[in-house]
């Protein structure tokens, strides 16, 4: 989580979005950089409001404005897919390394998945309790034009993302059946997606 002061913006980071980058990039630019622990690092807007917010609010007598990148359901599973795959986990109950791409997303829809595919929800990082979408600003990641285009306006930077956090490369192609599971099973996903993009 990035808290520009000044400009009255917090940046809500979603795991596996991009967002350590944009924290090499903008940290020299933050009032605050809270990156540990990651409950706080990856904090969901609802426990945002519930335990920053009050606390900014009074602090500086403005609400602050917050914001948001999420990314393709497949494509972000994908990369947690491969993320978990990494060596270090090798015999760690969230590695993916003997998991196909299949089981790792048949797992994740279920009410309770294994450690292994137990990597939350984009929806319920950026929507309120009624499913709405809570952050003021929502952005695809696969528009990063439009992404950086904000930050460069908002915070009168000029910005140059890094490559930083990749997962390690590994073949993640879903089964037509398993691929419309998910979008059956985590349709909210799929919604939240398609609304930043069309905020585009």
């Amino acid at each position: 989580m990035l808290v520009f002061w000044k400009e009255n913006l917090v940046f809500l980071a979603v795991p596996k979005t991009g967002t350590t980058a944009i924290e090499g990039a903008l940290g020299p630019k933050a009032a605050m950089v809270l990156r540990d622990p990651p409950t706080i690092k990856h904090a969901p807007i609802y426990r945002y409001r519930r335990f920053l917010k009050p606390f900014f609010v009074q602090a500086g007598g403005q609400e602050p404005e917050t914001m948001a990148v999420v990314r393709d359901p497949i494509d972000w599973l994908g990369s947690w897919y491969r993320y978990r795959a990494r060596a270090d986990l090798d015999g760690h109950p969230n590695s993916t390394k003997d998991v196909s791409f299949d089981e790792f997303v048949l797992e994740y829809v279920k009410g309770k998945p294994e450690p292994f595919a137990n990597v939350g929800s984009q929806a319920k990082f950026v929507c309120d309790g009624e499913g709405q979408i809570a952050v003021d600003h929502l952005f695809a990641y696969e528009d990063q034009d439009r992404l950086i285009a904000f930050l460069e306006q908002r915070l009168d930077v000029t910005l140059t993302l890094p490559r930083l956090n990749v997962s390690p490369p590994r073949a993640a192609v879903l089964s037509p059946a398993v691929e419309a599971k998910l979008r059956d099973k985590r349709a909210a996903e799929f919604e939240v997606w398609q609304a930043a993009r069309q905020s585009s």
